[in-house]
């Protein structure tokens, strides 16, 4: 049985799209790269064509791709300290069964379309996404000192003066020590300020940032 000329056509934009797609994520080091982004890519492509020749109910089989998306997705994404890490790749991953599944029904204009949208959101968008994070970030910080009356009320108040936002998470007392855990949003700048200031405090025995 030889391969129709139009399902080639499909399978090899598929093949590109998911490898163009893959080099982007295999460049940024993620945990889904070039050959994920390919399978992926390949897979819901090749569902959907399978769905269309067999005449079945094409819904129920993209609804399907979707829910087996989900898990390969929510299998990317992990807590990492206070931040969820994998959410662009999970997202990218989504994106591109749903691209593998416009190549396979035949909807090569809006593969396009979606396609420039979603270069555009993980390159272009990159440098804008770094302004901003200069200018907003959110760390963690623990600091255990000898416990003192208003000692952790102290650096609330130091955090505050270097421009920071403050979140006061678990403070816990061990003996004469006593420490401390917030999470703190402020520009890099100030982050670095404070930090050189916390290193050098003689009052502060251990310091995690």
């Amino acid at each position: 049985m030889e391969i129709a000329q139009e399902d080639l056509v499909k399978f090899l934009l598929s093949f590109a799209t998911g490898t163009i797609i893959g080099m982007e994520r295999e460049y940024r080091s993620k945990s889904a790269g070039l050959r994920t982004m390919i399978l992926i890519s390949l897979g819901s492509t090749l569902f959907t064509v399978i769905s269309v020749k067999l005449g079945g109910d094409v819904s129920r089989i993209a609804a399907n791709i979707v829910t087996g998306i989900g898990f390969i997705g929510g299998g990317i994404i992990f807590q990492e300290d206070d931040k969820i890490v994998g959410l662009t790749t999970a997202s990218t991953v989504w994106v591109t069964a749903a691209l593998g599944m416009c190549i396979g029904a035949g909807l090569l204009d809006l593969t396009f379309i979606s396609f420039i949208l979603l270069a555009f959101s993980l390159v272009a968008m990159v440098p804008l996404e770094r302004f901003i994070n200069l200018r907003k970030q959110r760390r963690s910080y623990r600091i255990m000192s000898s416990y003192q009356q208003k000692t952790l009320k102290r650096y609330d108040e130091l955090f505050r003066q270097y421009g920071m936002s403050v979140k006061r998470g678990k403070q816990s007392r061990t003996g004469d020590m006593i420490s401390g855990n917030w999470v703190l949003q402020g520009s890099e700048k100030q982050h670095e300020k404070l930090i050189k200031y916390l290193l050098n405090d003689p009052g502060i025995i251990e310091l995690d940032f």
